[in-house]
């Protein structure tokens, strides 16, 4: 299965956090974010988990949140994505080439995973790498750099999370990281547009 079921039981106090958004938010999606995007891509991005009021409103990654209005409009730049973003799931924007999917598909409390809810998720996250057989890889901070290199069974000491950082995995795979596209890290110029859209274009001219 490459998505958890609606009501997934693994992580008791993600569940927990779950039944307690449905009851204040109950017209948000509130469950585990399935993957989006080309079932063909080259490049599968990885983020951290769904924001609140981002994906775990509409049931899309990165979608209603600010996190998606800077990956979305870089994406779109590049070619990697066709329409218009409106940080609605049925905007009718398409995605090219290009997959997402969060290394905790649940949204957690103050948006921080604990370390077991971040292991117990990657089975998920080895679903959507053998469903989608990407080329290279973009992971948007270092919680999805370091869960997305335990799931391909990669040393961590080998790949140093950095941002810009470009590698080559053992299966030849391209692997690029960046600090997450979050409104705190661009409010806080730990990272500009210009340095985000720099480690995008190089991470999908590494699979083009």
């Amino acid at each position: 299965m490459i998505d958890p079921p609606l009501d997934c039981p693994l992580c008791p106090r993600l569940v927990d956090f779950r039944h307690d958004n449905r009851r204040t938010y109950p017209e948000f999606f509130n469950a585990p974010v399935p993957v989006w995007g080309d079932s063909a891509a080259r490049l599968l991005i990885v983020g951290l988990a769904p924001g609140l009021k981002g994906a775990n409103r509409t049931g899309r990654p990165f979608t209603g949140d600010y996190a998606g209005d800077l990956l979305y409009a870089t994406l779109l730049k590049f070619g990697a994505a066709t329409g218009t973003y409106r940080a609605d799931p049925d905007d009718g924007m398409t995605l090219n080439g290009v997959a997402i999917v969060n290394a905790v598909r649940c949204v957690p409390p103050q948006n921080k995973p604990t370390g077991e809810e971040i292991k117990t998720c990657r089975r998920y996250l080895g679903a959507a790498i053998e469903a989608v057989q990407p080329r290279g890889y973009l992971v948007l901070g270092r919680i999805a750099h370091e869960s997305l290199l335990a799931t391909l069974g990669e040393k961590r000491s080998a790949f140093p999370f950095k941002h810009g950082a470009s590698y080559a995995l053992s299966d030849g795979a391209s692997f690029h990281a960046s600090y997450h596209c979050s409104r705190y890290n661009t409010n806080t110029g730990v990272l500009t547009t210009e340095m985000f859209e720099d480690v995008v274009g190089r991470a999908l001219a590494a699979v083009r």
